[in-house]
């Protein structure tokens, strides 16, 4: 049993033996294993704080230039509906100048159709004139020339009258031509 004594028994030495290995293990852990874990850590730690940062930087910026394209993107709404108003106003302008174009000029063209209808009236009136004037002129010659019954003064007046009417009738061709 004194064989498994020394199993069951504190031995002071033995621990205080333990002790200073386990000092002197901590040390060496310490040194070798939790100094550079440490290191790696607070590597890594500032590497996600610079991630952080990096990231809230990033989103301020995104957020800067966001409302910067809303501003822009507004001011070319705005733009481009003053463009759209500007343009609209100038072919309302110019709808307007060339429909007084077209009146004025419409309205020259009747005055001038209707200076050359009254020419032309003047014209055949001037012809009528002349041509009764001639046939006046024939009839008082040939009734000078000699004497006429009254059946032939009448015959004269009718055909007299028929060739007024025919030459109405040739004045008023001449126009519609």
């Amino acid at each position: 049993m004194e064989e498994f004594l020394s199993f069951v028994t504190i031995d002071v030495w033995e621990i205080i033996f333990t002790w200073i290995n386990l000092l002197i293990l901590f040390l060496l852990m310490k040194k070798i294993l939790f100094k550079p874990v440490k290191a790696i850590l607070d590597k890594r730690e500032k590497d996600v704080g610079s991630l952080y940062s990096d990231a809230e930087k990033a989103s301020a910026e995104a957020d800067r230039l966001r409302s910067e394209y809303s501003e822009k993107l507004s001011s070319a709404k705005e733009e481009a509906d003053e463009i759209v108003r500007s343009a609209t106003r100038k072919a309302q302008l110019t709808e307007e100048e060339i429909l007084r174009d077209a009146h004025g000029k419409a309205d020259r063209i009747i005055e001038r159709a209707e200076e050359n209808i009254e020419l032309e009236k003047q014209n055949a009136i001037n012809e009528v004139k002349s041509e009764i004037s001639d046939m006046a002129v024939t009839l008082a010659s040939a009734i000078i020339k000699k004497e006429v019954s009254e059946d032939e003064h009448r015959e004269m007046i009718d055909n007299f009258i028929d060739s007024v009417d025919n030459g109405k009738e040739q004045a008023e061709g001449r126009k519609k031509s």
